[in-house]
């Protein structure tokens, strides 16, 4: 517990004990230092997007309890503990730092994370946080990217399955082909004592899921929004039994929407939490491709099956192979052989980026208009301000964004308020 404790909040011990509670493993105990740890991530957990390093690293220097001097509005002394803490040359410009309090400022709000709390525990969802026993000591490879906390609907045992796991990721519209070689990789992995990560998608990701469901494996599924928002739809009764025998885990809170920035950040958490991740097929601009980046830059095994050399579905796994980026995976036993060969050790943290492109990308919009396209409105006028806090970006960075938009013939404006064109 640091002195930012001792900040105005709206939390005393009993209420924050009533609150966290029902989320917390009853036998692990609970006292006035670990429901003040809990409350503190959770919230961050609803203040800065996933990945966000700045916020990584202002937890772990200064502690979660940084989050109510930020809500009492003493932002000049975070930035000073900042400063003294040495992280603004480390982390990153101190511009920067300016920029992150800005983006966190329209998401302070004590109350709504505790009705966050709440309405998970009405789902019987589970609030993990490092320290716990349940919690996957290897997402610490993430380094100031890792999760703040995990939101765990179903199993937590399964969470800790995932110490002797794979990933098995791929294009959401597969062939008849990378559905049987998901589902023959899933099973015989299972076969072999090993836990199945997935991101619940379509496709490859849900065959995954299901052959290791269908042979009584662990399964666990890293969602992109919270886990009350089943997504996608089509895949309900997948998690359903998926909530009875595997769990769905994710680092936003109960209705954060999946949107199409957090499917990438959610890719590294899938790689970190298995100790190889193998590519079954990825056209050249898959998501399943960022996966493979980030287990390549934490120090996992990387695995890609070939296809059909006419295949489009198999061109990004092509790609990784000639590229000397993946190991040719064609069969369960090849899966186990590259998971023996990356499990001593499991990764490091910080580790240098891949600088070698993983495949070409046509021109394509910046991460900020990404997320600033998904913020706005098909029909609804939505201001600068607005836009900022659904993106989790600055004003300065949604008005780039939406220049950015606007040339691309994506976005118009009208009287200051912009919708999709």
């Amino acid at each position: 517990m640091t002195e930012f404790a001792t900040y105005p909040h709206p939390t005393s011990d009993d209420y924050l004990l009533d609150l966290i509670a029902p989320l917390r493993d009853q036998d692990a105990g609970l006292n006035a230092e670990t429901a003040l740890a809990a409350f503190t991530r959770a919230a961050w957990t609803g203040v800065s997007e996933p990945g966000d390093r700045h916020a990584g690293a202002v937890i772990a220097a200064l502690g979660p309890e940084a989050i109510f001097a930020l809500t009492a509005g003493a932002e000049r002394e975070v930035l000073e503990r900042i400063e003294a803490a040495g992280l603004v040359e480390v982390v990153s410009d101190p511009s920067e730092w300016r920029a992150a309090l800005d983006r966190w400022r329209p998401r302070h709000d004590l109350e709504r994370a505790a009705q966050d709390c709440r309405n998970a525990a009405k789902l019987g969802l589970r609030l993990l946080i490092p320290g716990d026993a349940d919690w996957p000591e290897q997402l610490g490879d993430l380094g100031d990217r890792a999760p703040h906390a995990l939101w765990v609907r179903g199993k937590v045992a399964a969470l800790g399955a995932c110490a002797q796991s794979v990933a098995l990721v791929g294009a959401r519209a597969c062939t008849d082909y990378g559905q049987r070689v998901t589902g023959d990789l899933a099973a015989g992995a299972v076969d072999r004592g090993f836990a199945i990560v997935s991101g619940g998608a379509y496709g490859v990701d849900a065959m995954a899921h299901r052959a290791a469901l269908a042979s009584a494996g662990a399964t666990v599924a890293v969602c992109a929004g919270g886990v009350d928002r089943l997504y996608p739809s089509g895949n309900h009764e997948l998690f359903m039994r998926l909530i009875e025998r595997g769990a769905m885990i994710s680092e936003l809170p109960v209705g954060q929407a999946p949107q199409r920035w957090r499917f990438v950040q959610r890719n590294r958490l899938i790689a970190a939490l298995s100790q190889v991740t193998v590519v079954v097929e990825a056209g050249q601009r898959s998501g399943a491709l960022h996966t493979a980046r980030d287990a390549l830059e934490i120090g996992r095994g990387v695995g890609a099956v070939p296809g059909p050399v006419t295949s489009a579905a198999s061109m990004g796994c092509h790609d990784l192979l000639r590229g000397g980026l993946a190991e040719l995976i064609t069969s369960p036993d090849e899966l186990a052989q590259l998971w023996r060969e990356h499990t001593a050790p499991a990764g490091w943290a910080g580790g240098e980026e891949i600088t070698m492109p993983l495949f070409t990308l046509a021109a394509r919009p910046s991460d900020h208009a990404v997320r600033v396209r998904d913020a706005l409105g098909v029909r609804s006028w939505r201001g600068v301000d607005e836009l900022a806090a659904r993106a989790g970006l600055t004003a300065s960075q949604v008005r780039a964004a939406l220049t950015e938009l606007d040339l691309a013939g994506e976005a118009v404006e009208s009287a200051g308020r912009w919708r999709r064109s």
